[in-house]
């Protein structure tokens, strides 16, 4: 890449991220169904036909939102996994293997919350509720999806490895239990698949309860209930033995 070019590229990234730091803003501002271009514009100095050769659409300018937001708790629930497994690695007294697969699946859910009560708007933004007129494309799902893989490998790695207490399977949820076993992880009992997603649900339902205030008057040692609540889903998934 000659020299020209090179700057070039480093002043449409810079250009790129000041559009969406004061997207940003103007979803704290006046949240998401009011985000527009000229006003993003306006607030830069910029004309509006400048800004929409960076993002042609409103909906290109979310797209671009949203999946930053989901990278971004995505790498803070990989990163908090990853720093445990270390650690217990680095242990005279233990091996990243001897992790209680519920300490790492709470590990991962307290950095979701951390990172949700750190970022309140963005969490609204990919699970609040919905945007008007805006349907999320399919180039969101990678980012998406780094949180529930992540989970999957958690259930994974001590079903290979210590085994789990597979979860109770009604008959009559055993056709959908299959089909979602199937499409997510065709290695892992169809019963603790289906466990895996309503705790999915469940968790993000915990942290959107305390986020968008359902919880005032009602918990208040927020931390401590979400921690308890956290590893009594992991429970639900199979995460117990019973030495453990």
């Amino acid at each position: 890449m000659s020299t020209a070019r090179g700057a070039r590229a480093r002043a449409r990234e810079e250009v790129t991220a000041a559009i969406k730091d004061e997207a940003r803003r103007q979803l704290a501002a006046e949240g998401a169904a009011k985000l527009s271009l000229r006003a993003v514009a306006r607030e830069l100095g910029m004309v509006s036909s400048a800004l929409y050769r960076y993002f042609p659409s409103r909906d290109d300018l979310l797209t671009a939102l949203i999946i930053d937001a989901y990278d971004s708790i995505g790498e803070a629930a990989e990163q908090a996994d990853a720093a445990l497994l270390k650690k217990a690695a680095k242990s005279t007294a233990s091996k990243a293997g001897a992790i209680a697969p519920v300490r790492r699946w709470a590990t991962v859910s307290e950095a979701v919350r951390a990172w949700a009560l750190a970022h309140p708007h963005e969490y609204a933004l990919i699970f609040g509720s919905p945007v008007p007129g805006y349907t999320a494309p399919m180039t969101t799902v990678p980012a998406a999806s780094r949180v529930g893989l992540l989970f999957f490998g958690i259930v994974r790695d001590a079903y290979q490895g210590r085994g789990i207490a597979e979860p109770p399977l009604p008959e009559e949820l055993r056709p959908e239990a299959e089909r979602l076993g199937a499409d997510l992880a065709p290695d892992l009992p169809p019963a603790v698949v289906a466990a895996l997603v309503a705790a999915w649900a469940q968790l993000f339902g915990l942290i959107g309860f305390e986020l968008f205030g359902q919880f005032n008057r009602v918990v208040e040692d927020r931390a401590t209930f979400f921690t308890h609540a956290a590893t009594q889903l992991a429970h639900g998934v199979g995460l117990v033995l019973p030495r453990e």
